[in-house]
């Protein structure tokens, strides 16, 4: 009777063989979120008792801080929200998929370190490079997600539209390559590696084909 139990609950998809994909979302949830708040640490507050002139000059000293900030912040936005939408699609969860979800978040976590490095040295070819490898890796981490759960419907319904496997991948793929032509003209010039960065915002905030299908999938 146990092993007829067993087979029925494999059966039904509730034994699996990794975490369910709540779980997943949920340790991702909580990781977006503290990762978000931990951002503004990185923040500079001017030093006690300044007069006022000199709080304001302190403060607009610090602009390449707080653009860093909020740049970080959408570019985790943006992130928080492909994730969410790929797990709209991803139906279950394996341990070599629950690995590959963790090394995403880790790249998620290497965030607030390359946001302040780049805060305080705006322009420094280093600073660029690393910030650009963050975003890349993130989106190659990324890719590797959404590739890995729908490489032979290994993770996603049978009856997946190939089509909406194929232009998210392209979507997605996007982020790198723009990360990584950031990182080569960072030996040209920074100014150009950075406004490469800052041009993903609007690409990925903009709706796209991809987001139809969503919307008309959103009712399963």
């Amino acid at each position: 009777m146990q092993q007829s139990l067993l087979e029925k609950l494999a059966l039904s998809g509730i034994l699996q063989a990794g975490l369910t994909k709540a779980r997943i979302e949920a340790l991702t949830d909580g990781i977006f979120a503290t990762v978000m708040t931990v951002l503004v640490l990185g923040l500079t507050v001017p030093v006690p008792n300044l007069p006022e002139s000199e709080l304001a000059s302190q403060i607009r000293g610090h602009w390449p801080n707080y653009l860093a900030y909020a740049f970080s912040f959408i570019v985790l936005g943006v992130y928080w929200i492909g994730h969410h939408n790929q797990f709209h699609y991803i139906k279950q969860s394996d341990r070599v998929f629950l690995w590959v979800n963790i090394l995403f978040l880790l790249t998620i976590g290497f965030v607030p370190f390359s946001t302040s490095l780049l805060g305080l040295y705006p322009f420094s070819p280093t600073a660029v490079r690393v910030y650009g490898a963050n975003l890349a890796a993130t989106g190659l981490a990324l890719y590797a997600v959404w590739w890995y759960a729908t490489s032979q419907h290994r993770l996603v319904e049978k009856d997946l539209d190939p089509h909406i496997v194929s232009l998210a991948k392209r979507r997605i793929s996007v982020g790198p390559i723009v990360s990584l032509l950031g990182i080569g003209f960072s030996f040209l010039d920074t100014r150009i590696s950075l406004v490469l960065y800052l041009l993903l915002i609007p690409f990925f905030i903009r709706p796209s084909h991809i987001d139809i299908h969503f919307r008309e999938g959103s009712h399963d």
